[in-house]
């Protein structure tokens, strides 16, 4: 089954390795569909949509990369209105420091296998996972990827952040450092006939797409780290 699994993961990751395109949002009964990367364009119907009042899930999908200011504009709204998130398919750097803001933040079901990719400088020691480094309430341990964003961008973010959750709310800042793609500790889990298989990653990002070639980490079980919300949590 590990040989499957890993030659499922690493065909699937191919296929979906292409180059990244702006996020684009539509509205699924009250969860809000997140495609693509936060690149700011769609953070303005973000946040509109966000203070309709109709919005309890972010479901984020396919979101590869974005920037540090973006994440963290989406990670405070998020947070301060008591959201719930979802990561659907791949997730990494700014998403998934977004991701990890919701009040309860899961990975989701279907057919699709699931990448969280938190972007690190070093391997994490045994002593540093066990450490809740990952939980969602302490998001200023997890490192984005950044891209470069235009002044107008940056403006523009801060403008409706502000917008959304008032001048008084604070978000701790991620890193603003840039690690190569792929590197940092990877969260998958993929569908089984026996249910979902959860497997934990040091990428060093020399395996491009493919992170089945990564070192697996031991006792680095999602839900044990904070990093995956049991269903029933509160």
């Amino acid at each position: 089954m590990k040989t499957a699994y890993c030659i499922g993961l690493a065909f699937w990751l191919a296929a979906t390795g292409a180059a990244a395109h702006a996020a684009e949002l539509e509205l699924e009964g009250n969860k809000l569909m997140v495609v693509g990367m936060l690149d700011g364009s769609a953070l303005a119907t973000f946040v509109e949509q966000v203070n309709s009042g109709r919005v309890r899930t972010v479901v984020f999908e396919n979101s590869q990369g974005g920037t540090a200011e973006v994440a963290e504009a989406y990670a405070r709204v998020i947070r301060d209105k008591g959201l719930l998130t979802e990561a659907r398919g791949q997730c990494q750097a700014a998403c998934a420091y977004a991701f990890l803001a919701g009040k309860e933040h899961r990975f989701g079901r279907g057919l699709q296998l699931n990448a969280l990719v938190i972007p690190l400088a070093k391997r994490p020691t045994p002593g540093e996972l066990q450490a809740g480094r990952w939980r969602g309430d302490e998001p200023q341990h997890a490192s984005v990827e950044v891209v470069s964003v235009s002044t107008t961008t940056a403006t523009a973010t801060a403008t409706a952040t502000a917008t959304a959750v008032g001048p008084e709310s604070t978000t701790p800042a991620p890193s603003r450092e840039p690690w190569p793609p792929g590197q940092g500790v990877v969260f998958t889990s993929t569908p089984t006939l026996f249910g979902r298989v959860y497997n934990t990653y040091w990428c060093d990002g020399s395996q491009g797409t493919d992170f089945s070639r990564c070192d697996r980490l031991s006792n680095a079980d999602p839900y044990q780290l904070g990093v995956l919300t049991p269903s029933g949590a509160h």
